[in-house]
């Protein structure tokens, strides 16, 4: 039995060592085929590069997300009880994933594989998940993306100042229209201002469930929503959205703004509406507090205002307020 059992542990030894070996051959071709296409074809090899990158990437992303998922069944927690990464990390997976449908729907047809790689290839900021996009593409792609939601700020904001006309009391209402005023002059509104007017903003005429449709489609590009929702899921979509930043930013507080990297940083500024692609660090930090102080004030019946304060914060956020 001892000779059997000697002999078992000697044969598994010498399969892990040709496993080992048989591996360390592979990464030996792959480094030299990789520097081959380095050498020989260098747009090519950017591309290989960034998908090998973002294979691996998406990898680690999944088990991360199984790990959240079994925390949350195992300890019976909402994701609102989730630590501010684990919340943001649930967030995004999820808008990954409902990006990446439209491309794995056009890849069920046999022999629609060499379709999607072109389609890849032409659109990637349309078809690719972030995983997938080089350091120069991800630069371009949030700007493209902050360019077309800022084309709907001049609109949000004339909106709500239309919208201020027909409030009943005289003096809040006079507050937000020189708020608006003022933002629309060019300058950037102080947080005291903000919370002036927050009582117009829950059940009154400015609440989400009662804007005009158009100021609805508006407020809801902000937040990346198609404005071609029927109006009552758009506006369900747009209090969603915006009572899980609420959400993200009570998580975020907790966790403490220097805990975050530039990266985090940067990218929490970005999903509240302003454009930190080219931003120092110290101005991120700076508009995120503010943010933060204002986010962790209001009520959820206050959506509104945290809604319309992704425009008003970060329209004029270069300038100086006054």
């Amino acid at each position: 039995a001892g000779v059997c059992q000697g002999r078992s542990l000697s044969t598994r030894a010498a399969s892990r060592a040709l496993v080992a070996a048989v591996a360390a051959a592979a990464r030996r071709v792959n480094a030299r085929y990789e520097r081959y296409l380095e050498r020989s074809f260098p747009r090519f090899y950017v591309l290989h590069s960034t998908f090998k990158t973002g294979v691996q990437a998406l990898f680690l992303e999944v088990k991360e997300i199984r790990r959240i998922k079994s925390k949350m069944s195992r300890q019976r927690l909402s994701p609102q009880q989730l630590p501010y990464r684990d919340m943001e990390r649930l967030r995004q997976f999820r808008r990954d994933v409902l990006k990446a449908i439209p491309i794995g729907i056009i890849a069920i047809p046999p022999f629609a594989n060499f379709l999607v790689i072109v389609l890849m290839y032409f659109f990637p900021r349309q078809l690719l998940i972030r995983q997938f996009w080089t350091p120069k593409q991800r630069v371009e792609f949030l700007d493209a993306y902050d360019s077309i939601r800022r084309g709907s700020y001049p609109t949000v904001v004339r909106s709500l100042a239309l919208a201020a006309r027909s409030l009943p009391e005289p003096q809040p209402r006079e507050l937000l229209q020189q708020l608006c005023a003022q933002v629309q002059g060019g300058a950037r509104p102080h947080l005291a201002q903000l919370l002036a007017v927050r009582s117009l903003f829950a059940g009154s005429l400015l609440a989400l469930s009662r804007l005009q449709v158009d100021h609805v489609r508006a407020l809801g590009q902000v937040l990346f929503l198609t404005p071609h929702l029927p109006a009552f899921f758009l506006r369900y979509r747009l209090r969603s959205h915006v009572l899980e930043i609420r959400h993200l930013d009570r998580a975020l507080l907790r966790l403490g703004l220097g805990q975050l990297s530039e990266e985090e940083l940067r990218a929490a500024c970005y999903l509240r509406g302003l454009n930190s692609t080219h931003l120092g660090r110290a101005e991120c930090r700076a508009w995120l507090e503010q943010w933060l102080r204002l986010s962790c004030e209001l009520q959820a019946s206050e959506a509104s205002l945290l809604a319309h304060s992704m425009v008003l914060l970060s329209l004029n956020y270069s300038r100086p307020p006054e």
